[in-house]
């Protein structure tokens, strides 16, 4: 019976995707490569079709690249009813409809996730709309935030020093505008790399002139009488004036549509399991609500089984691939999604790389090159093997680390490839700020063991 329902799904099922960025383009791409000749809908938020996010923080804000010229290729036609510019407002898992903002109901037999997240706001309503202050994760704002970079502002203030922010601000001072940056924590990028990097971005900005804050918040955005920004006030009672602030507070996972559905949806993201099948508020998993990208949290075997939320453009196209085909396969046929994490960036004419899930090592260890010259890898361990390696303008060396942590290879590095291990290459502490505070940085989170867990403290009243 179920393979008789499984060919009748591939036959002329309704398939629908919540979510039409690069991980619903990709599962939707899938789902035809494999076979399936059903009725298949997208739902996005955003008026536009599949555009490419990283772009947008680099070459858009520095004028090499359109906003408007960032949409993703399509492998394959695929053939679906677009529901563009109109989000998703409720789910009935019961009846198997997807409620639309629009008032109207569109059903399903399998229905896949992909809602991603959204950028973090300004914790102050009134703040947060005085003409200047900025958010960047859309296409929209990359377009705006570019047209008030171009027009020759007289300070940019950056809140948050994550990937995000490091590259405006990177931006900024390759346009030649002064740029102040606040974080919270002792350096920029700690909260994906750990302290000890850490130190080398925030010489690696300070070094490029960027005016760099740290271990403030910001209490307040001040404005003008005809509302723009005009200065930012911080927690060393210090003022700064600045016409452009880019609030870049890490992201929020899209999940609030889902409350009282069933699912296992909280501000973690959507707990599924390694064949990315969503849970329900109980821990029981589902057979028709699958998820993939970055809103999505699933084991992985490699680092205990932790459930993990990856916001990785790799990873949205791996388990977007992975929950397409699950979807339409008998159960024997079905795989589990075990994409080695892995990130890149690029600021201040470095590139930044990193494989495995480096907020979980607690040593560092420099196994090639050195910080000071900011060509180098280093090396994360957790009790006692590898559990990532992050690389400065030295990514040949990667690929080699990542077959090591796949393998389990132990930690402290005993002979790192094509270098001896001169005095001094010892393990140190990889300096991780406390996991309870609230941090934007991480790329990779770790959420805990419990599909049912829906919980997640932060306190954003003060960066």
């Amino acid at each position: 019976m179920a393979g008789d329902h499984i060919e009748w799904l591939r036959r002329e099922g309704r398939i629908v995707i919540v979510g039409a960025s690069l991980a619903g383009l990709r599962a939707a791409e899938t789902l035809r490569a494999e076979g399936f000749a059903g009725e298949l809908t997208l739902i996005g938020d955003e008026p536009y079709e599949p555009y490419d996010r990283p772009p947008l923080s680099k070459s858009v804000l520095l004028g090499m690249a359109s906003p408007h010229r960032t949409e993703l290729p399509h492998r394959r036609e695929i053939d679906a009813k677009w529901r563009l510019g109109v989000p998703a407002t409720g789910l009935d898992l019961t009846a198997k409809r997807v409620r639309l903002a629009d008032g109207d109901e569109v059903e399903y037999d399998r229905l896949l996730i992909a809602t991603g997240v959204r950028a973090r706001p300004w914790p102050n309503e009134d703040e947060a709309q005085l003409d200047g202050v900025c958010l960047l994760r859309t296409r929209d704002d990359a377009a705006d935030l570019y047209q008030r970079l171009k027009a020759g502002p007289r300070r940019v203030f950056v809140i948050g020093a994550g990937f995000a922010g490091s590259e405006v601000a990177s931006a900024c001072r390759e346009m030649g505008l002064p740029v102040t940056v606040a974080e919270r924590a002792a350096a920029p990028l700690v909260g994906a790399l750990g302290g000890v990097i850490g130190a080398v971005a925030a010489d690696l900005q300070t070094d490029n002139g960027v005016d760099l804050r740290t271990h403030v918040t910001v209490t307040s955005l001040e404005g003008d009488s005809a509302g723009r920004v005009r200065a930012v006030h911080l927690s060393d009672e210090s003022v700064v004036e600045a016409d452009v602030v880019v609030v870049s507070l890490g992201s929020l996972r899209n999940t609030d549509w889902l409350t009282g559905s069933g699912l296992g949806a909280g501000p973690r993201g959507i707990a599924c399991d390694a064949g990315c099948r969503a849970f329900d508020f109980r821990g029981i998993v589902t057979d028709d609500v699958f998820v993939a990208g970055d809103v999505a949290r699933s084991p992985h075997a490699l680092f205990g089984y932790q459930f993990l939320s990856l916001e990785h453009w790799g990873n949205a196209v791996a388990q977007a691939e992975t929950a397409a085909h699950n979807m339409i396969c008998h159960g024997a046929d079905r795989r589990p999604h075990l994409w080695m994490p892995a990130f890149w960036s690029s600021m201040f004419g470095v590139n930044i790389k990193s494989v495995g899930v480096p907020p979980m090592g607690d040593q560092l260890m420099i196994t090639q090159g050195s910080p000071a010259e900011r060509r180098f890898v280093g090396v994360y361990g957790y009790q006692g093997r590898m559990i990532a390696a992050v690389s400065f303008d030295n990514t040949r060396w990667l690929e080699f680390y990542a077959r090591q942590i796949e393998q389990g290879a132990p930690f402290p590095v005993e002979h790192p490839p094509m270098d001896r291990r001169p005095e001094g290459r010892q393990p140190v502490a990889a300096d991780f700020p406390d996991p309870s505070l609230p941090t934007h940085g991480p790329t990779v989170t770790l959420t805990g063991y419990s599909p049912a867990d829906q919980q997640l403290v932060f306190h954003p009243a003060r960066h």
